[in-house]
């Protein structure tokens, strides 16, 4: 049985989709035939090439990566795809679809699964029950709606523990190294914490789990033997255990596999050996989570970490010529325009380029965040009400702080800043 998975994302430049490789290499480990397409602003494709590629492929089933920003887009998509083939099964997937309620079915129309769980084994769920001629048997960790339009939700599909037992889409060669400038990797998923904008710690339960230096060193070695020599670290905290980390480094360094890279963590997580460390591998940018540099803020975020330690860390990484991203939002619960003004200032006493991903966003409300579920209680005013189930207040809201014009007036007052015009790389 033919699975394809879509990526669609006109904002960004095409990249390696790294969730849909894994799951593209976990249903080929398991018998499927499996494409993945990715969908960006530089992507030339059309309405008829895509119906003829569909049409060639036959695919029975294609699982679509979801996220606010490219829900209409992913409308759009699924209702060419059943427009080609109604007997095509078509799944969301991704940020938007975890916590997305069911009664958004009622504004899907040709949705047939909604993934709740981790996406390997929630897709060979349903990937197995359709190739069993049974498509809404047997299934978990999806709300789905039958051929009768009965909308269900069923039991969680726990993921597996050992990152591991996932087949790795690089070493499995899901994506094509040609057009490859950069791999996007993960050593590690999910973050224990509790900020309450993020998704990730809801969605991983707040736990972490990891692949072992040994498949992770595999994978670096595969990709520098394609011809990539930079790599993305997409992990969310990369030094939450420090030891696996710096053994990481040192085997790049003995190795000599020394290449151009990316990362993340918590300010609160590094050190002046572990930048030196980090430089002598190669890593050329790293970014931190500031959020707000308002005292008055930032402990109402539940981040627990202090304004002061993100400037120590910055000033480790300038030491040692390592460059610093941070990101930020406005538009906060509680506040100010002051109070949003003063991270403006604080990015550029650091000397922080305001570019990439240190170009500052308003605060996304989305599925599966504490300010979500309690918006009310943070005193944030949804501006539409009528949205549709599928999408999540985003950033129409104004607050008892911040009216939706001041939201505005700093949202100006960074990208006159900008290096960029503001353009992020990833958002």
């Amino acid at each position: 049985m033919n699975v394809l998975l879509i990526e669609i994302n006109p904002f960004a430049p095409a990249s390696p989709p790294i969730s849909l490789g894994y799951i593209a290499s976990y249903l080929k480990s398991k018998g499927f035939t499996v494409k993945v397409l990715t969908l960006g602003e530089d992507t030339s494709a059309s309405r008829s090439s895509l119906c003829r590629f569909i049409s060639s492929f036959k695919p029975a089933l294609i699982g679509l990566s979801a996220y606010q920003r490219t829900m209409l887009y992913v409308l759009g998509l699924a209702k060419l795809i059943k427009s080609v083939d109604s007997n095509i099964k078509i799944a969301i997937g991704g940020p938007q679809a975890t916590f997305m309620p069911s009664e958004a079915f009622a504004e899907l129309p040709d949705t047939d699964y909604i993934c709740r769980s981790s996406g390997e084994v929630t897709l060979l769920r349903i990937a197995r029950a359709i190739d069993n001629g049974t498509p809404f048997s047997d299934l978990l960790g999806v709300s789905y709606r039958d051929a009768d339009r009965g909308v269900y939700d069923t039991a969680e599909l726990e993921g597996l523990t050992d990152l591991d037992d996932y087949p790795s889409p690089y070493l499995n060669d899901i994506f094509d190294y040609s057009c490859m400038q950069e791999a996007i990797m993960l050593t590690s998923r999910g973050c224990p914490h509790h900020c309450i904008y993020c998704y990730t710690p809801n969605a991983f339960k707040h736990k972490v789990s990891f692949h072992s230096v040994d498949r992770v060193m595999e994978e670096i070695r595969w990709i520098r033997k394609k011809g990539v020599g930079r790599l993305w670290f997409a992990d969310p905290n990369i030094s939450f255990r420090l030891a696996r980390l710096i053994e990481i480094l040192d085997r790049i360094l003995t190795e000599g596999l020394e290449s151009e890279m990316w990362l993340q963590t918590r300010a609160d997580l590094v050190s002046l050996d572990l930048m030196k460390k980090m430089k002598r591998a190669g890593v050329t940018t790293i970014a931190f989570g500031l959020e707000s540099a308002s005292e008055r803020i930032m402990p109402r975020l539940h981040k627990h970490i202090s304004i002061e330690k993100v400037a120590e860390a910055i000033r480790l990484a300038q030491s040692q010529g390592i460059e610093v991203e941070l990101f930020t939002m406005f538009g906060l619960p509680y506040e100010t325009f002051e109070d949003a003004v003063k991270t403006l200032e604080f990015v550029k006493k650091n000397n922080v380029k305001i570019m990439g991903n240190t170009n500052s966003q308003q605060m996304q409300i989305y599925f599966g965040t504490n300010v979500v579920r309690h918006h009310e209680d943070y005193h944030i005013r949804p501006l539409n009400t009528k949205r549709p189930a599928y999408l999540s207040i985003g950033c129409q809201y104004e607050t008892d702080c911040m009216s939706y014009k001041e939201i505005h007036r700093i949202q100006h007052l960074w990208r006159a800043q900008s290096l960029d015009r503001g353009r992020r790389v990833v958002s």
